[in-house]
């Protein structure tokens, strides 16, 4: 989180770094403006680090609200999630190349720290015209992005900057910066008096245990889970005991069945066989007192 000078040290930071990460290749020194690319281009070697745009970061951008309460009390400092794109620009002696030289070079040291270094922010925040900005204590970093623009995009940019002729550039993006506001929230007041309140289930305003069903509602999915309330008192020297209230056990649901078809008999091979003519049929009569009667037909 920093305040609104956070946009201007991004800026300052990135050219130093810039600066400060060229490498040995080149034998003269090398300027790096924090500045739009200029109308007469330079014949001295120099890089320009112009911010061309800032745009809300989409995946931020809401995640501070709500910043107030319904009586209008600020609840939450509310911040400006940002990201910020930088055209950088690189000037030189054409028939050396100076100008593709000092682009690698940009590309080598922003592959290399991709990350806003702390000592890099405090060494830009000594500017005098960055006096009480509070970006070196934000705890999310800037990283810079290397972007993609193609010749329509590149032709609308520059397009833009009026009587600026083309130089070889490369755009990066800066995220993701947050800008805290001015106002301070309130805080919340104090626990005055803790009341803790202990209901049984049954009660008026008890929750109702998960589950189960509130008292006299049918259930329809399943046996019901019922609190009922048992009273016990207790004659003795200190007066009847405060009504003690328990789970009753959960009523069995009675489903009523319908009658099953009746499967039909089947005939016993031992007491009934079918009878075939010109063959005697034997059936299995009743013992009477030890013997047994047969009949044949």
């Amino acid at each position: 989180m920093s305040n609104a000078l956070a946009i201007a040290h991004v800026t300052q930071a990135l050219a130093l770094l810039i600066e400060s990460n060229l490498g040995p290749e080149f034998g003269e020194a090398v300027k790096v403006e924090p500045r739009k690319p200029p109308a007469e281009p330079p014949a001295e070697p120099t890089i320009s680090v112009f911010l061309y745009q800032v745009t809300p970061n989409t995946s931020q951008r809401n995640n501070d609200l709500p910043t107030r309460a319904p009586d209008g009390r600020l609840i939450k400092r509310p911040a400006a999630a940002l990201d910020l794109h930088y055209l950088i620009s690189a000037y030189g002696e054409e028939t050396e190349l100076v100008g593709q030289r000092l682009i690698g070079a940009v590309v080598r040291a922003l592959h290399e720290i991709p990350v806003l270094p702390k000592d890099v922010i405090e060494q830009a925040g000594e500017r005098p015209y960055l006096t009480g900005s509070d970006l070196v204590e934000a705890v999310q970093r800037v990283r810079f992005t290397p972007m993609v623009m193609d010749i329509d995009e590149t032709s609308k940019l520059w397009g833009m900057l009026h009587q600026t002729p083309y130089s070889l550039s490369v755009v990066y993006q800066a995220s993701l910066l947050f800008i805290d506001g001015r106002e301070t929230p309130v805080p919340a007041k104090p626990v005055e008096r803790p009341e803790v309140r202990v209901l049984p289930f049954g009660a008026e305003g008890a929750p109702v245990p998960s589950g189960a069903e509130p008292a006299g509602v049918p259930s329809t999915d399943g046996p019901a889970t019922v609190v009922v309330e048992a009273e016990t008192e207790d004659p003795g020297p200190t007066g009847p005991k405060k009504a003690v209230k328990a789970p009753a056990k959960a009523p069995t649901k009675t489903v009523a069945k319908s009658p099953a078809k009746k499967a039909p008999a089947k005939a016993s091979a031992r007491g009934r066989k079918t009878a075939q003519p010109g063959r005697p049929t034997r059936a299995r009569g009743t013992e009477t007192g030890g013997g047994s009667e047969t009949t044949e037909n």
